[in-house]
């Protein structure tokens, strides 16, 4: 279903595309966009009472497209080592890992997807720390292995999620 807030969700997939031009002015403005719309897109849903399935899944979709577009790019440019772009993935590492278990233990189609509170921490650390990178600001290993703590703890969160919050049908 196409709303506002899906909208919203689906606008971070052209903003990466900013990243193809090396201007850290054009850089930070669609980092910053980024992180309004996904700051809003959620909000929007909720007051409006107009949270989807398709929602819960395209908003982190979205997300994940932006972080990854940027890292590859500035990993291509030289501007990320390889471990830094996997420590700041390894919470999606750590969400493979909970898919694998919702499949092999046959609870996949019983499981509603929603945001958790260590993804969005995640999420917004990755945003602030894309903004360091473009600045050309160093960040130190410590941040990196956050990302690591992040993912870890946000595994645990969804494996404590006993029974999801229903969400309205599209």
């Amino acid at each position: 279903m196409i709303n506002l807030s899906n909208s919203l969700s689906f606008l971070r997939a052209p903003l990466a595309f900013l990243f193809l031009v090396e201007n850290t002015s054009w850089r930070i403005t669609a980092i910053i966009l980024a992180m309004v719309t996904d700051s809003i897109d959620g909000y929007i849903a909720r007051r409006y009472t107009r949270t989807s399935q398709f929602g819960a899944i395209l908003d982190p979709a979205m997300d994940k497209f932006f972080v990854f577009f940027a890292l590859g790019v500035m990993m291509m440019e030289g501007k990320l080592e390889t471990w830094q772009a996997c420590a700041m993935l390894s919470r999606d590492f750590f969400l493979c890992i909970f898919g694998l278990y919702l499949s092999l233990s046959g609870h996949w189609n019983a499981y509603v997807c929603r945001a958790i509170r260590w993804g969005k921490a995640t999420t917004a650390l990755q945003f602030f720390v894309l903004i360091a990178l473009t600045l050309q600001f160093p960040v130190g290993w410590y941040i990196f292995a956050l990302f690591f703590v992040f993912g870890l703890l946000a595994f645990i969160e969804l494996c404590q999620i006993k029974k999801p919050a229903p969400i309205a049908p599209d």
